[in-house]
């Protein structure tokens, strides 16, 4: 599948998923829920990715963890916020480039309507 395939199964099941829960639960939720609901899809899906950051030379485990990686191409970044802040979009598009994947969905649950609260960003490698 291609990543905009991936993302169109993705943001469906996501839609779907928010219909039965709402907002104002908490991102680990939100993540848990949504990653059973993907695995049960069939896609490939891994939480808490360990992301190791590298600078110059230096490899260091400073704790960065993607939130959902889905068939190895696509980062979900899940929040459940007021609102989301440009420091959310600009901290999906660094996993998207120290992990070297071309797309990522920005996705807040905390809103009424989750169309409103779902962001592709996108890493122009």
């Amino acid at each position: 599948m291609t990543e905009n395939e991936l993302s169109h199964n993705i943001i469906g099941t996501a839609l779907e998923m928010h219909k039965n829960l709402g907002p104002g639960l908490l991102e680990s939720t939100y993540e848990s829920a949504l990653a059973y609901d993907l695995k049960e899809a069939g896609l490939n899906v891994e939480q808490q990715v360990a992301m190791p950051f590298v600078y110059k030379e230096m490899k260091m485990n400073v704790g960065y963890r993607l939130d959902l990686v889905i068939n190895n191409k696509i980062v979900i970044e899940i929040k459940s916020v007021e609102n989301l802040a440009p420091v959310h979009f600009a901290q999906t598009l660094t996993y998207l480039r120290l992990s070297n994947m071309k797309l990522g969905l920005l996705i807040n649950f905390n809103t009424k309507l989750l169309k409103n609260g779902i962001h592709r960003v996108v890493n122009n490698l």
